[in-house]
């Protein structure tokens, strides 16, 4: 069946189009939520949450305006953007520490995905303590630069100027130019 007159049955509630563009799309939406939310469960329900999202405003798509699939991947990062600001989730992350996210990378029993956490630890060992801080919350937590100051009572500049400087300190210590 054709693309657009699926979309367009689509559109008029059509329940058998609706699971053929939810198997056609589901695993890459899924998928693409994965990697910002980088929790399956979550990811999974965000999902479900975006085809319920899209199913209920089929009318607000206008295909002059780009690609369906273009339009259900705006949703769902937009859906996953939100649930990654909410406070369940960033209360969820706070109490995970860089260590947690390392032995993580350690108990992987998967041989191609062998990594040297040794040598990260030993890389962000080398850090000053308030580096560490800031990759921890910026990258291991998911905060924003904004959350960081406000957790980290400094201004957002500041929390700028010491990102720059500890990802420049990482680099140098992994001898990347």
């Amino acid at each position: 069946m054709q693309l657009d007159l699926l979309v367009e049955q689509f559109k008029k509630k059509d329940p058998s189009a609706f699971e053929k563009l939810y198997g056609m799309y589901a695993d890459n939406i899924c998928g693409v939520i994965n990697t910002i939310v980088k929790n399956d469960s979550i990811a999974q329900e965000i999902c479900q949450d975006v085809f319920i999202k899209i199913w209920n405003n089929s009318e607000s798509y206008n295909s002059s305006k780009g690609r369906f699939f273009t339009w259900i991947l705006n949703i769902a990062r937009n859906a996953a953007i939100d649930e990654i600001r909410s406070k369940s989730y960033k209360n969820e992350k706070k109490n995970l520490s860089a260590d947690y996210f390392v032995g993580i990378l350690q108990n992987k029993e998967d041989e191609d995905l062998v990594v040297d956490t040794k040598g990260l630890r030993n890389l962000v060992k080398n850090l000053k303590e308030k580096c560490v801080q800031i990759i921890e919350l910026l990258y291991f937590r998911g905060y924003t630069q904004k959350d960081a100051a406000e957790e980290l009572d400094i201004p957002i500049g500041t929390v700028k100027t010491r990102n720059r400087s500890c990802i420049s300190q990482l680099r140098e210590n992994m001898e990347i130019k």
